[in-house]
């Protein structure tokens, strides 16, 4: 694809909030402005926002854009359509249900069920709730009240939407165990320390390392205990496009249901997230369905099981599946299989460059696209065993994002982790990526943190 960005603008232009909202203007008035000033504030809007399909942004899960994608998007907004009911969206109530097929196959199964969820948090808690109504249905009816304390299993390293969930759906952060997941996982028939274990939630692809758990010991964990068993794939999912990487979810096709977020790697554009489910007897359905009379009619014209709407725990419901549509019609499953390839190509050059180069010291090998690394100035090089020396390592990732990004030049993120103080982590997934666009990235870490 070719930049919509010239390699020379910013990724972003920083003001500070205070200026910010002085430069907007934000304030809304009784009488509306001329069309010359509201194209301005369009102009305006553009400028002082993160440009995040600049191929030098990597901040984010997210980057670049597919202009199939984003034609879809437009359309979208412009036809303004809610996805609950045939009458009202016939074209992306059928579209939905092919897109979703199609995302069924490559986790592996042949039927089942899904819908699109407002982003990969709603999708993993609609898979913690379908899994808590499956083991106890009265919940839906009685509440609480009526069940056993409950306790719910991730790996240590899983997206805080799974404290969320449990916070939300009255399950309590207490009860959320975080194991490692390497196999050996160990659970009692019956309680864990005084709670029922019903959920065993595995990630493919953590949100910084961008880890795999290994699926298949998990899932005969899940086998033999009866439990539900959940991936969240939202990060690493589009692996499965891959053959050459689809080992990394070897197992996925055991596991009950998957969340995937297409917005990420496959960039549809956001939002774009799925909720897959191998259950063919209707459990989102009857989990989510309030039988709204004025909406889900039993007495249409036509078939009614095509209004899906109340497999939501929404009423109005974003079309999200168009984007996705319209760019899987127009590069096929092997040109996003490119993608991915392409990514993790990136990825190893990448760190290739880093290995040659003083003052890069990787966290591990990457086990995925997300390059987690320190960059240790020289006045830190040989440094290692002073007392001192992780409080001013700390200070380097934070004071090099703020000169990154007053000056415009790029973005990736920094975190701590664990023992490990704050490390960079970049995301290298976009299309418009090029070997000098790392290299510049190496080169303005050196630049802009050098005098540290």
């Amino acid at each position: 694809q070719k930049h919509i960005y010239l390699k020379s603008a910013d990724v972003c232009e920083w003001r500070e909030p205070e200026e910010l909202a002085a430069l907007l203007d934000l304030e809304l008035r009784e009488n509306g402005e001329p069309q010359h000033q509201l194209l301005q504030r369009i102009r305006d809007v553009a400028k002082y926002s993160v440009k995040t399909n600049h191929p030098r942004f990597f901040n984010q899960l997210f980057a670049g854009v597919d202009y199939h994608a984003l034609t879809g998007r437009f359309l979208t907004e412009a036809l303004n359509t809610s996805q609950y009911t045939y009458e009202v969206a016939p074209v992306f109530v059928l579209m939905e249900g092919e897109v979703l097929s199609k995302l069924r196959s490559l986790v592996g199964w042949a039927e089942g069920d899904g819908i699109f969820c407002p982003g990969g948090t709603m999708s993993n808690m609609y898979a913690m709730n379908v899994a808590r109504y499956r083991a106890f249905p009265e919940v839906k009816l009685k509440g609480m009240w009526s069940l056993p304390r409950l306790a719910v299993f991730t790996s240590q390293q899983s997206h805080y939407s799974v404290m969320k969930a449990a916070a939300f759906q009255g399950i309590g952060t207490e009860n959320v165990f975080k194991v490692k997941m390497q196999g050996h996982l160990s659970l009692p028939l019956f309680t864990y320390q005084g709670a029922v274990p019903f959920f065993v939630h595995a990630t493919s692809g953590t949100t910084v390392q961008g880890a795999f758990d290994p699926l298949e010991p998990i899932a005969d964990i899940c086998d033999r205990q009866g439990l539900w068993m959940h991936v969240d794939a939202a990060w690493g999912g589009s692996v499965l496009f891959s053959k050459e990487h689809k080992h990394l979810m070897r197992g996925v096709e055991r596991a009950d249901s998957v969340t995937w977020n297409p917005h990420k790697m496959m960039l549809t554009g956001l939002q774009c997230s799925a909720i897959l489910l191998k259950d063919t007897t209707h459990l989102l359905k009857h989990c989510h369905s309030a039988d709204a009379k004025y909406l889900f009619q039993q007495d249409k014209f036509y078939d009614t099981s095509l209004d899906t709407g109340d497999k939501s725990i929404q009423c109005g419901r974003k079309v999200d599946c168009l984007k996705l549509w319209l760019m899987w019609k127009a590069v096929g499953s092997k040109g996003l299989e490119e993608r991915v390839d392409r990514a993790v190509a990136h990825t190893r050059y990448l760190v290739e460059e880093m290995k040659r180069r003083e003052g890069f010291e990787l966290i591990g090998k990457p086990l995925f696209v997300n390059v987690c690394f320190w960059f240790i100035p020289p006045s830190l090089r040989g440094k290692e065993n002073s007392p001192d020396y992780n409080d001013r390592l700390s200070k380097v990732a934070p004071v090099i994002k703020e000169r990154m990004m007053k000056q415009g030049t790029m973005m990736l993120g920094y975190q701590p982790q664990g023992g490990r103080v704050n490390f960079f982590r970049m995301i290298v997934i976009s299309p418009q990526l090029s070997h000098q666009d790392m290299s510049f990235c190496l080169n303005e870490i050196e630049r802009l943190g050098n005098d540290l």
